[in-house]
């Protein structure tokens, strides 16, 4: 009986299609952890790149002005588009932006003079040749490459939060 039941399961294994068999173990495997992790340090107004565990660029940011607010937390890309407008303040041009928390996304600026500074309504805004560089990596290996990290003086995240 043992042996009708042990036969009954291999055929059973090879009958199902290879693709089918493929599907069930990607199921199981974990994702790959991101190979592109961006730090924002609202205190430092800096952008931290690292590469496969690799810092390849620190470059100065504007987050938030008084009054505003950038989020802090540990974020999944959410879209990316090339050539953003910000409908909610003033069809305000958002070139290489990387969407991460509902209308927030770090993007390109024309202000660069601000730089080093708070004064974004919550984006992280970057000299736009940095932002066309991290926009070109994160489509080349996919927005499930990226995980953004946001650090305020008054919350620390650790490596351990979720991501969103």
């Amino acid at each position: 009986m043992k042996r009708l039941f042990a036969a009954a399961a291999l055929f059973a294994a090879l009958a199902v299609p290879a693709a089918a068999q493929t599907r069930a173990l990607q199921a199981v495997t974990p994702a790959e952890p991101p190979s592109i992790v961006v730090t924002i340090s609202v205190p430092k107004q800096e952008l931290t790149v690292v590469v496969d565990g690799v810092e390849k660029y620190v470059w100065p940011v504007s987050t938030a002005r008084p009054g505003a607010l950038t989020p802090a937390g540990t974020f999944k890309v959410q879209s990316m588009n090339q050539h953003a407008i910000s409908r909610l303040f003033g069809d305000a041009p958002m070139p290489w932006a990387i969407f991460y928390d509902g209308h927030y996304a770090i993007h390109g600026t024309m202000a660069v003079y601000n730089l080093g500074r708070p004064a974004s309504m919550g984006c992280t805004r970057l000299h736009p040749d940095n932002a066309k560089i991290l926009f070109e990596m994160v489509k080349a290996r996919g927005p499930q490459s990226l995980q953004v990290v946001v650090v305020r003086e008054d919350q620390r995240i650790s490596s351990t939060s979720l991501v969103r």
